[in-house]
């Protein structure tokens, strides 16, 4: 179950944290990774594993925000079954609050760049050669804060990723009956989300008592991207330790 074999993956920002380990998910079940980050020497950090691990990875490095580079990087890489939009950026230091009334219009510019434009780009750029082939999987790494209101100074961030849920809807929609499936993971607060005391008191509001880590993401990821998952299609999945309950 859930064999991928034969498939190849592209996750973007994928040097690092959450990224890495849904890349070294993915190669463990058998899929060929390509890993992307717009810095070259941790996508390679994340290969190394990977091959280090009897997997097969190699780096592909690009910006997301970057159109032509993304493309690029797609027509480059042959067929490519599986996209996990990954690559994020919320726009503040350690959670820091800033309000919004308080920010500048420049400060908005990075968190939907990324989290948004990213996501356009890799999409628009991978659907062709999925839908030709009669078979993809497209996953977009999302946040709990485009579901609730937070106040910890990131409404660009919650915006860009709430438009993105959306955008997986209605690709999903576009594309049901191609063979292709576009779906989002809306995670909770992560282990790299801050540190020290402030971690510990973030852990502590979570119901199942600890802050997320990669291992959480990528079992869900793993499961989205194999044929088991050919009937799940426009889902927002929250993987949150309970933090939001639907």
């Amino acid at each position: 179950m859930f064999d991928l074999a034969g498939k190849t993956a592209l996750v973007t920002g994928a040097g690092q944290t959450v990224g890495a380990g849904i890349a070294q998910a993915l190669a463990g079940q058998g899929a060929r990774v390509l890993v992307n980050d717009v810095i070259a020497e941790r996508a390679q950090s994340t290969v190394d594993e990977i091959n280090a691990d009897s997997g097969t990875a190699s780096c592909v490095v690009f910006d997301v925000t970057d159109h032509a580079a993304v493309t690029d990087a797609f027509q480059s890489s042959g067929q490519v079954d599986i996209v996990v939009n990954n690559a994020g950026n919320a726009g503040t230091e350690k959670m820091r609050p800033t309000p919004f009334v308080d920010m500048d219009p420049a400060d908005w510019d990075a968190p939907i760049a990324v989290n948004l434009y990213g996501v356009l780009y890799t999409t628009h750029a991978a659907l062709p050669k999925m839908i030709e082939s009669g078979w993809g999987r497209i996953i977009t790494i999302s946040s709990g804060a485009a579901n609730s209101g937070v106040n910890i100074g990131v409404a660009p961030y919650a915006a860009a990723k709430s438009a993105g849920q959306a955008f997986m809807r209605t690709i999903a929609a576009e594309t049901a009956r191609t063979g292709v499936t576009c779906n989002a993971i809306a995670l909770g607060l992560m282990d790299n989300t801050a540190g020290g005391d402030h971690t510990a008191s973030l852990a502590r509001a979570i119901p199942v008592g600890r802050l997320g880590i990669p291992h959480d993401v990528a079992a869900t990821c793993v499961y989205l991207a194999s044929e088991e998952s050919a009937w799940v299609t426009g889902q927002t999945f929250h993987v949150n330790g309970g933090t939001h309950m639907t």
